[in-house]
C-alpha cells in the first residue's frame, strides 16, 4: 500500500530526530538504531527543557500547511502541553518506573541483535537506574502526588529486585552472560529497594488529588483526540451505550444453556468453567489465537504483513501488580520485525489461591475467544503489524488509543458478525466485554469530573460488567492514573463502525486501508480513509 507523505516531511524528520533523542527507550523499542545503551533523562532540568522544546515545535508546525502527518504531530504536541500544566513527573512514580522496566526487558523480547550485544545495552542501562530512581525521589511533590497513585506505583517498585535478580537473567541462554547481568544489576536492585522504602513513607505524606477536572479532560478530547465533544457528552454516550447493550444481553442470555434474562447471573455461572491453572490459561489463549488467525485466512478478511507472528506469553512480572487484564506489546515498528506479544494476565507472585481463582474466572472459557480476538487477530496484533508495514514513521511514534482500542473492539464485533462466535455463551461474553467498555466511559468521566469516588466506581464497574472486586479495584486504579484512556475502546469502536457503514467497497479493503493508516486520532482517521478510498 502506498502511503502519502505530507509536504512538511523534512520538518517531521527533524522533529523525529529530536523526539528519539529525548526518548531513547521509546526509540529503541521502535527499533531505531543507536539508542540501546541509554535510559531517558529523568532530571527536573530535562523535563523542563522538553516542555520548552515542545512549545517551540508546536509553533513551527502550526506554521506548516495542513496534512495528516502534520496535524497528527500538532495534536500530540497540544496534548503534551495541556498535560504540562499538570506535570505527571511531579505526581506519579510510574513516570520513572515504567520506562526503566520496559527499557530493560524489551530488548530481550524483541531480540533485534545478538545476545551479547543485547547484554551490552542492558548493562549500560542498569548503570543508569540508580540515577533514574534518584530523580523519582527528588522530583515527586507530596502536595501534588495522590496517595492512591503512589501506592499503585509502590506495588510495582517492590517487584524490581526479583525482576532484576531472577526474571531478567532468565531471558539469557548463556550462563556467562547471565552472571554478568546479575552482577551489573546489584546497584539497581539497591536503588529499587531504596525507592520502595521511600514510596512507602511518601504515600503517607502525599496529599495531592488524582482528579483531572472537566475542563482539562474535555480539552484533551477535543485538541488531542480531535473529537467534537467533551466529557459531559461522552458520559451521556456511555450511558446510552450501556442501556442498549443491557437490553441486547437480556435478550441473548436465555439462549445460553442454563441462562436467564439476568445476564450477570448467567455470566457468573459461565465463569465457573475456566482453565484450571495459569499455565493452562496461557495454553488455551494460544490455541484461541491460532483459531482466530485461521478464521481470517479462511474468510479472506485482511491482508497479513510479511513475517508477522504473535507470541502468547505470561505478562511480565513487573506488570502483574498494576494490570489485571490481558495486554499486547506491538512489534518494533521501525524495523522489519513483525513479531508481537500477547501478555496473558497472570497474577502477581505470592497471590493466594483465591486470587488466582478469581483471575481464572475473569478469563473463563466463554470469554477466551473475544479477548484473544481483541488482543491478536484481527485486533491489536494484526492492526499494529499491518500499520507498521504501511504507514509513515511518525505514525509509529504518535498513536491514539481511541483508534487502537477502538479498532480492537470493532474487531470483536466484526468477528461476531462473520460467525466466529458460534456458541451463545461466546456471544454473551463478547457483549459483556462491550458493556464493560460502556461502563468504563461512565466511570472514567465521572471520576475525573468529580462526580464519583473510587469506591463508588469500583462498585459500579463490578456490578455493570463481569469483574471480580479485585479486578475492579485494579481497573479503577488504572483510570485514576490514566485519564481519558478508558473511554477510548467503545468511543473509537462506534466511530469505526460508522466509517464501515459508509465504505463503498469490499470489507477486506476497508480493513487494509483504515488499519494501514496507523492509529490516528479519529478525526484524522476519517480523512485518511477518505484519501485511501
Amino acid at each position: 500500500m502506498a502511503v502519502s507523505q505530507d509536504p512538511g516531511s523534512e520538518q517531521i524528520s527533524d522533529y523525529l530526530d529530536w523526539y528519539f533523542d529525548q526518548h531513547p527507550v521509546g526509540a529503541d523499542a521502535l527499533g531505531v538504531p543507536g539508542y540501546a545503551h541509554r535510559l531517558d533523562d529523568f532530571s527536573a532540568t530535562a523535563f523542563e527543557r522538553r516542555e520548552r522544546d515542545t512549545t517551540g515545535w508546536l509553533a513551527r508546525f502550526e506554521d506548516e500547511p495542513d496534512g495528516i502527518d502534520r496535524d497528527l504531530v500538532v495534536s500530540a504536541l497540544r496534548g503534551d502541553l495541556l498535560m504540562a500544566g499538570r506535570p505527571a513527573w511531579r505526581r506519579d512514580p510510574s513516570v520513572y518506573l515504567v520506562p526503566v522496566f520496559t527499557g530493560l526487558l524489551l530488548p530481550f523480547l524483541h531480540r533485534l541483535r545478538p545476545e551479547p550485544e543485547l547484554v551490552d545495552g542492558v548493562v549500560a542501562r542498569l548503570a543508569e537506574v540508580p540515577e533514574a530512581l534518584a530523580s523519582c525521589r527528588d522530583n515527586l511533590d507530596p502536595e501534588l502526588s495522590a496517595p492512591r497513585l503512589v501506592r499503585r506505583a509502590l506495588r510495582q517498585a517492590t517487584t524490581g529486585p526479583a525482576f532484576l535478580r531472577d526474571s531478567l537473567p532468565a531471558e539469557l541462554s548463556d550462563p556467562a552472560l547471565r552472571a554478568r547481568l546479575v552482577d551489573a544489576a546489584e546497584p539497581a536492585v539497591q536503588a529499587f529497594e531504596e525507592t520502595a522504602g521511600f514510596l512507602t513513607d511518601f504515600a503517607e505524606r502525599a496529599t495531592g488529588d488524582w482528579r483531572m477536572g472537566e475542563t482539562l479532560y474535555s480539552a484533551l478530547l477535543t485538541q488531542r483526540e480531535l473529537l467534537d465533544y467533551g466529557a459531559e457528552e461522552l458520559y451521556r454516550r456511555g450511558v446510552a451505550a450501556w442501556d442498549a447493550l443491557d437490553a441486547q444481553m437480556r435478550e441473548l442470555a436465555p439462549r445460553v444453556p442454563g441462562g436467564s434474562s439476568d445476564w450477570r447471573a448467567t455470566m457468573e455461572a459461565l465463569q465457573d468453567d475456566h482453565p484450571p491453572t495459569l499455565r493452562a490459561m496461557r495454553a488455551e489463549y494460544e490455541a484461541e489465537t491460532a483459531r482466530a488467525r485461521a478464521f481470517l485466512v479462511d474468510r479472506e478478511l485482511v491482508t497479513f504483513a510479511d513475517g508477522e507472528q504473535c507470541r502468547v506469553v505470561p505478562a511480565p512480572a513487573f506488570q502483574r501488580p498494576i494490570l489485571a487484564v490481558a495486554a499486547y506489546l506491538r512489534p518494533p515498528a521501525l524495523t522489519r520485525s513483525r513479531v508481537g506479544h500477547f501478555f496473558v494476565p497472570f497474577t502477581p507472585d505470592g497471590a493466594t489461591e483465591e486470587q488466582i481463582t478469581q483471575r481464572l474466572r475473569t478469563n473463563a472459557r466463554a470469554q477466551l475467544p473475544t479477548i484473544a480476538v481483541h488482543e491478536t487477530y484481527p485486533g491489536h496484533h494484526w492492526q499494529l503489524s499491518w500499520a507498521a508495514e504501511a504507514s509513515p514513521a511518525v505514525r509509529a511514534v504518535h498513536h491514539s488509543s481511541y483508534f487502537a482500542e477502538g479498532w480492537a473492539l470493532y474487531a470483536e464485533g466484526m468477528m461476531r458478525e462473520q460467525g466466529y462466535f458460534t456458541d451463545p455463551a461466546h456471544e454473551l461474553a463478547h457483549l459483556d466485554a462491550r458493556v464493560f467498555r460502556a461502563a468504563r466511559i461512565m466511570v472514567d468521566t465521572a471520576l475525573h469530573c468529580g462526580d464519583m469516588e473510587p469506591a463508588q466506581a469500583e462498585e459500579l464497574i463490578a456490578s455493570r460488567a463481569s469483574l471480580s472486586p479485585e479486578t475492579a479495584k485494579t481497573e479503577v486504579d488504572r483510570y485514576c492514573v490514566w485519564p481519558t484512556q478508558a473511554p477510548s475502546y467503545l468511543t473509537g469502536c462506534l466511530e469505526i463502525e460508522q466509517l464501515r457503514a459508509r465504505w463503498p467497497g469490499e470489507l477486506r479493503d476497508f480493513h487494509d486501508t483504515l488499519a494501514g493508516s496507523g492509529c490516528l486520532p479519529l478525526g484524522l482517521a476519517r480523512r485518511a480513509l477518505a484519501a485511501g478510498s
